[in-house]
C-alpha cells in the first residue's frame, strides 16, 4: 500500500495534460449557441437585499443564485 507521501508526490508529478493527445483535437464551431439567461437590473429595498444574502449566506449559495431559485419556485 502507498503511504499518503507517495500519494501526494505521484499527484503533483502527473497532470491532465498528461493523458490528452492534442494531435487529435478538433475546432469545434457552435455559431448558433445562445446565452440560456439574460441579465436584468433589479432594484430593491437594501434591507431586503441584506436578508436575502444573509440567507443565501445560511445556505451557502451566492445570493444570486437564491433569488433565481425564489423566483424559479414562485412561478414554476
Amino acid at each position: 500500500m502507498r503511504s499518503i507521501k507517495d500519494k501526494k508526490v505521484a499527484r503533483e508529478e502527473e497532470t491532465s495534460t498528461d493523458h490528452l493527445d492534442l494531435s487529435k483535437a478538433v475546432r469545434v464551431s457552435m455559431p448558433n449557441l445562445k446565452f440560456s439567461t439574460e441579465t436584468i437590473s433589479l432594484r430593491m429595498p437594501v434591507s431586503l437585499l441584506g436578508r436575502i444574502k444573509q440567507e443565501a449566506n445560511r445556505k451557502d449559495i451566492p445570493y444570486q443564485s437564491l433569488i433565481k431559485m425564489s423566483l424559479a419556485e414562485k412561478f414554476s
